[in-house]
C-alpha cells in the first residue's frame, strides 16, 4: 500500500487512491507477510515466532506450494519473486529451495523463471564498508572520520570491532536526516512530509489508521482474534541469518534463472555501494558495459549486465524505489520480466 500495489492509503487513514504505477498492471501479483507474526500473518503455536531465514524460507515454499494446488490454473505459469532490503536474504534462499526442491519427483514444480531485489541486504562486510563509503561521498562524513575507519576498522564477521574503529564509527553523525532517502525529511505527523519525488514520508502513519479500522479488518477476512497491524513486529524472534548470501546468489546465476540487482541512489541505509562492493566479491564478467537506461524520456538510472547478472540503479530513489519513483520501478520490473536490459535511448 506504500509502494508497488494498486491502492494507496490517503492522508485521511480512511480512503484510497490508485497507484496507476501498480506492477499488477503487468502481472499477477502476490503478496506475501513473512514471517508469521508479521502484519496480519500469524499462528496457532507460539513456538513458529521463533524462526529465522531457514525457517522463514520453508514457510514460505510451504506457502507457495499450497497455494498453487489450491489453484492449479497457475502452476505452468512463469513465476518470478521480488523484495526489497531484507528480502536480499529471503529471496535467494527461498529462490534456493525451490530450484531444490524441483528435482524432487511427485513435487509440485514451481515455475521459477527470476528474482529481483531492491537495495539488498546480501552481506555483512560491504554492508558497512559500502555505507561509510556512501556517507563520505554524500558529504554526510569527514574526510578524518572516513580515514580514521579506513584505518582502524576491519569490517569481516570474523574480526570483533576494535575500540579504535568503534571511536570512529561512533563519530558518524548525519543529523536530522532520513537515511532511506537522504534529501528528504523524516515524517512530520503535524503537516506531512514530502521527499523531492512528491512521496509523502508520512504514509507509514496512514496505512497503519488504515489497516486497524475494524471496519477494513472486517473486509479482510481477518479472522483471528483482534490484533493491532503495524509495519514491523516485535512478536518474532530471530534465532539465524548467514553473514553473507553470495554463495547463494552464485548458485543462482549458475542456475540458469535471471538474478537482478536495483538500487535506489539516494537510500544510505542499504546504499548502492553496498551492492556494487558486493557484486565485485561475486567476480562475474561484465556482458553490457555500464549506461544510461530511460524512462519517460528521462534518465532512470544506469544499468550493467554481467554474466548471469543484472545490475540497475535507479536515479532519485530512496531505499522504497516503487514509493520514490514509481513509473521508473514499473519501467525497471516490466524490463525484468521481459528479460530485457532498460531501454539505452529515450523514447
Amino acid at each position: 500500500m506504500m509502494e508497488l500495489g494498486p491502492f494507496r492509503v490517503n492522508s485521511d487513514g480512511q480512503t484510497l487512491s490508485h497507484n496507476k504505477y501498480a506492477w499488477n498492471n503487468v502481472a499477477n501479483v502476490l503478496f506475501l507477510e513473512s514471517p508469521a507474526g508479521v502484519g496480519f500473518s500469524y499462528s496457532n503455536r507460539t513456538s513458529d515466532y521463533v524462526t529465522g531465514d531457514k525457517k522463514t524460507a520453508e514457510d514460505s515454499y510451504t506457502f507457495l506450494i499450497n497455494w498453487l494446488e489450491r489453484f492449479p490454473e497457475y502452476q505452468t505459469r512463469e513465476f518470478f519473486i521480488t523484495g526489497e532490503s531484507y528480502a536480499g536474504h529471503y529471496i535467494p534462499q527461498l529462490a534456493q529451495l525451490i530450484l531444490h526442491n524441483n528435482k524432487i519427483t511427485n513435487q509440485t514444480v514451481i515455475n521459477l523463471k527470476g528474482i529481483a531485489i531492491g537495495n539488498a541486504y546480501i552481506d555483512d562486510e560491504t554492508q558497512d564498508s559500502g555505507t561509510v563509503d556512501y556517507l563520505w561521498s554524500h558529504a554526510m562524513v569527514s574526510d578524518e572520520v572516513r580515514e580514521g575507519i579506513t584505518l582502524n576498522c576491519n569490517f569481516s564477521p570474523s574480526v570483533n570491532v576494535s575500540e579504535a574503529c568503534q571511536t570512529y564509527i561512533d563519530q558518524i553523525d548525519i543529523g536530522d536526516n532520513y537515511g532511506y532517502e537522504i534529501y528528504a525529511p523524516s515524517c512530520d505527523p503535524q503537516k506531512g512530509s514530502f521527499s523531492m519525488t512528491g512521496f509523502d514520508q508520512c504514509s507509514d502513519n496512514y496505512i497503519d489508521a488504515y489497516l486497524n479500522t475494524q471496519q477494513v479488518q472486517a473486509s479482510l477476512h481477518v479472522t483471528f482474534p483482534p490484533k493491532s497491524w503495524a509495519s514491523c513486529s516485535d512478536v518474532v524472534e530471530w534465532t539465524d541469518a548467514p553473514a553473507t548470501v553470495l554463495p547463494v546468489i552464485k548458485e543462482l546465476m549458475n542456475s540458469g534463472i535471471s538474478v537482478w540487482l536495483y538500487s535506489g541512489d539516494t537510500d544510505a541505509v542499504v546504499a548502492v555501494t553496498t551492492t556494487r562492493y558486493a557484486i565485485d566479491l561475486l567476480k562475474t564478467s561484465v556482458k553490457t558495459p555500464w549506461y544510461p537506461w530511460y524512462a519517460q524520456a528521462e534518465v532512470g538510472g544506469y544499468a550493467v549486465r554481467y554474466e548471469n547478472l543484472t545490475f540497475v540503479t535507479v536515479r532519485g530513489s530512496g531505499h522504497f524505489v516503487p514509493s520514490y519513483q514509481p513509473s521508473r520501478a514499473l519501467a525497471l520490473f516490466s524490463s525484468f520480466l521481459a528479460g530485457e536490459l532498460p531501454p539505452s535511448k529515450a523514447n
